[in-house]
């Protein structure tokens, strides 16, 4: 493995490994990573001017981050993002946010008690404790999330020393293929595979202008996590506020279409007819402009000066009418028009409200101001709160991948274990966040609730028809090192405490 540009244990991963079968389609991934079909022959050193020259695709990513900062900053999303954000990532800076746990892996003892130190230092390294919620509405808005591994190349067994968070405007991952023809078929198949990272401090946005030096970066030195959102049809990684792009313009320019319309219907406006008999057409519009000019007399008070001027030469969207009328009508008429009769009505308004609400995964009754907080029982949780809380959990397993990643690599460079031993073991590391949604807790307590009187219940057919085993793995869903667990805490607790009242029936807890 080449790390930082340094051979660690096994030689360059990107080149296929020779036992796989040969194939024609390069390897696809859920980071929306842009492919470059290189040809036989072609020299990577101008991989850079590569990438700049890539049409279409650099633009609309940029342009796509841009728009879910902008949408951000609407009240609505604003307030769903603020929700998320606050219910998977909760904790204050006596306590850790997140905790990892290793329980489902086959390591030693000695192994997971010194990867728990380096993840509490890559915690602390992170300033996870104090910028999480930062960093987490980062990567959930733009969709992607981007960190700079930074080690000693003289003291690598130091490990990672720094970390720093990169704007996703300015970095892109590249995956290079290098095809070659098979002699026998004719048919183009996958010779090489490079992965590699791309910086330019000034976007790579063409159409802004953007220019300076790009700088190719080696993958190992860099933890990049998306959201795992892909649009299908162009294969580019999208937010979680992407499907809300549409209910946003939606609202916006129903809300600024409400205000036009009451601004311009609330008054009332006057008609006047003016009776220009026959005259020629030029004469009476001069006759009804000169009428118009006779009594609609605008005088204006200037406060700072304090004189009065004639400001009748200025039009107003909301003027009069001044219609001519000819010989054989009714004369001279002044009417009236009346203004909007339903300004007060705002369902379109209300139902594209709940419209954004719902794309956001967000449970209208919590972004409503009129709905009140309260506390049920779990059989009176709605359907929408245990969606939006299983959407939490999803969120918080795809953002936990930044922490995998960069444990990853300070294991293997302080050689606790090898990049195959890391591998093997990744799918089984799981993190523990602290949680906050008051309907998750209300619900594990209603389960333990239910246990306990079923509990009851069953006491008087312990050893005649269930056993105790039976119970508690059945009954407490207990599991074989729960088990264990709590017997030798019972044990403790009794070798501290002795029971005065004798042993009593506690279903082997003993």
């Amino acid at each position: 493995m080449e790390l930082f540009g340094f051979e660690i244990q096994r030689k360059n991963r990107q080149v296929l490994d020779k036992e796989k079968a040969p194939s024609f389609v390069p390897p696809v991934e859920d980071d929306g990573t842009p492919v470059i079909q290189q040809t036989p022959g072609f020299i990577t050193g101008a991989a850079s001017g590569q990438y700049i020259d890539m049409e279409g695709a650099i633009k609309n990513e940029a342009d796509l981050i841009r728009r879910y900062r902008e949408m951000s900053l609407i009240p609505e999303c604003d307030a769903a993002i603020d929700d998320i954000v606050n219910e998977s990532i909760t904790g204050d800076q006596e306590e850790q946010v997140v905790d990892i746990n290793l329980d489902k892996t086959d390591l030693s003892d000695n192994i997971k008690k010194k990867i728990r130190e380096e993840f509490e230092d890559v915690i602390t390294m992170m300033h996870f404790n104090q910028n999480g919620h930062d960093l987490f509405r980062k990567w959930y808005v733009d969709g992607r999330i981007y960190f700079h591994k930074m080690v000693n190349k003289d003291r690598l067994k130091q490990g990672i020393v720094e970390l720093r968070n990169i704007d996703p405007l300015k970095i892109k991952k590249v995956r290079e293929v290098e095809k070659e023809k098979d002699a026998r078929t004719g048919m183009e198949k996958i010779k090489k595979v490079e992965e590699f990272f791309v910086f330019n401090d000034k976007g790579f946005d063409k159409g802004g202008g953007a220019s300076g030096q790009t700088l190719k970066i080696a993958p190992e030195a860099i933890t990049f996590v998306t959201s795992g959102l892909l649009d299908y049809n162009k294969n580019a990684v999208v937010g979680y506020l992407h499907k809300a792009i549409k209910p946003a313009n939606q609202l916006r320019m129903m809300e600024d279409a409400l205000v036009i319309y009451r601004i311009t219907r609330a008054p009332e406006r006057r008609i006047f007819y003016i009776d220009v008999g026959n005259l020629p057409k030029a004469k009476a519009e001069q006759y009804l402009a000169d009428v118009m000019t006779k009594y609609r007399n605008k005088l204006v008070y200037n406060a700072n000066t304090g004189e009065i001027k004639d400001d009748r030469r200025h039009m107003s969207m909301l003027e009069d009418f001044w219609l001519p009328r000819r010989e054989g009508g009714r004369g001279t008429e002044i009417s009236t028009l009346p203004g909007g009769q339903n300004l007060s009505e705002i369902e379109d308004i209300q139902y594209f409200q709940k419209k954004l609400y719902k794309s956001l995964n967000v449970p209208v009754s919590r972004l409503e101001s009129e709905t009140g907080f309260s506390l049920g029982r779990a059989s009176e949780i709605t359907r929408d709160e245990v969606k939006f809380s299983k959407f939490v959990d999803r969120i918080r397993k795809k953002f936990g991948r930044v922490f995998t990643d960069i444990l990853q690599t300070q294991c293997v460079l302080k050689g606790l274990l090898s990049q195959e031993e890391f591998e093997d073991i990744k799918e089984f590391i799981q993190y523990n966040f602290n949680d906050d949604n008051h309907f998750t807790e209300l619900k594990e307590t209603e389960v333990l609730r239910e246990r306990l009187n079923t509990l009851r219940e069953i006491d008087e057919y312990v050893g005649k028809y269930y056993s105790k085993e039976f119970i508690r793995k059945r009954v407490l869903l207990q599991s074989d090192n729960d088990i264990k667990d709590i017997d030798k805490q019972i044990e403790a607790e009794k070798a501290e405490e002795p029971d005065e009242e004798g042993d009593d029936d506690n279903f082997g807890l003993e």
